[in-house]
């Protein structure tokens, strides 16, 4: 009989390409995994892994084992989402995963109030990229991922993984107040084809979604300097050192000497959504956890999150 948290264990190996990135991802030690799969190779009677440099990869009937048991533990993952439905128990662990500002703005007082609804319910956290949440949710990493859709830039969804757009959310142009833009009501990317830019890192979908602003300028945003960090922006700018895209979603304090300007033409706006695997669809524990962030999904008004020089303004 085949162990199924071995073939999980397997599984994962192939998608991290080592069993000390497999066992991180698990949260199981290197030495676990690898008994585990050497555990399903005695089983089964075939090798399943082979070295290849520093890291593994499967052998051909690994990949079968791996393709065709990911089907039978979706069916399981389905049949136990549906047994769950019967009690309508809000209880099991679900593993979430967040971009940051999600994380701050949203997901955490969600999940503090879920907690506390539902005390047989665990739920664990980990911040990670869009992209990252989608590839992990697919594989069964995790169970839940909160992502963000800016305008048509767009993240692949694999079939077997549902979408549910919950809000969305609007970054601001981030100015220091002495900035000759600073009085402005709206800002354009015309108006700003002379700034100097802090941006997330090339490749990242924040940094895709200021490179398309500029269509139809002529110009590319000049980038003077790099931060993964949304709030190491805002220091830069109260530096003097460039002006910056924010969202309003847990954005922290601008504080006296920044102020907000909302963009216009395009509006930078990004879609807040949830994805789940579609055999997770049934489950009360994700129906609830769903719920509860629509509930307080982020929507921006128009002009929402702006900020006069007088004043000071809080993330939306």
């Amino acid at each position: 009989m085949i162990d199924l948290d071995a073939l999980r264990s397997l599984r994962a190996v192939d998608r991290h390409g080592s069993v000390v990135a497999a066992a991180e991802s698990l949260g199981f030690t290197p030495s676990a995994v690898s008994q585990q799969v050497k555990r399903l190779e005695r089983d089964t009677g075939v090798a399943l892994l082979e070295r290849v440099g520093r890291g593994v990869m499967l052998t051909g009937e690994g990949r079968h084992l791996v393709d065709a048991g990911g089907r039978l533990l979706a069916d399981l993952e389905e049949v136990e989402a549906g047994l769950h439905r019967r009690t309508e128990r809000v209880a099991g662990h679900l593993r979430l995963g967040a971009f940051s500002t999600a994380m701050r703005g949203l997901v955490a007082p969600v999940v503090r109030r879920l907690l506390d609804e539902h005390p047989d319910l665990r739920i664990s956290l980990v911040e990670c990229e869009p992209w990252d949440a989608v590839g992990l949710v697919a594989t069964g990493e995790l169970e839940v991922g909160v992502v963000h859709v800016w305008g048509d830039v767009p993240i692949d969804m694999p079939e077997h993984v549902a979408r549910c757009s919950i809000g969305h959310d609007e970054a601001d142009v981030i100015l220091h107040r002495d900035h000759p833009l600073a009085q402005r009501a709206v800002l354009t990317p015309a108006d700003l084809v002379e700034e100097d830019w802090i941006a997330t890192p090339d490749g990242t979908i924040c940094r895709q979604w200021l490179s398309r602003m500029y269509d139809g300028t002529g110009r590319r945003p000049r980038i003077a300097h790099e931060s993964m960090e949304f709030d190491s922006h805002l220091a830069l700018v109260r530096a003097g050192l460039g002006i910056a895209l924010v969202p309003r979603l847990g954005r922290a304090t601008l504080g006296e000497q920044l102020v907000a300007i909302p963009a216009r033409d395009p509006v930078p706006t990004r879609d807040v959504v949830v994805v789940h695997r579609r055999t997770m669809s049934d489950s009360p524990a994700v129906r609830a956890l769903l719920a509860a962030l629509s509930e307080s999904s982020p929507t921006s008004s128009p002009g929402a999150g702006s900020t006069r020089p007088t004043r000071t303004s809080s993330a939306r």
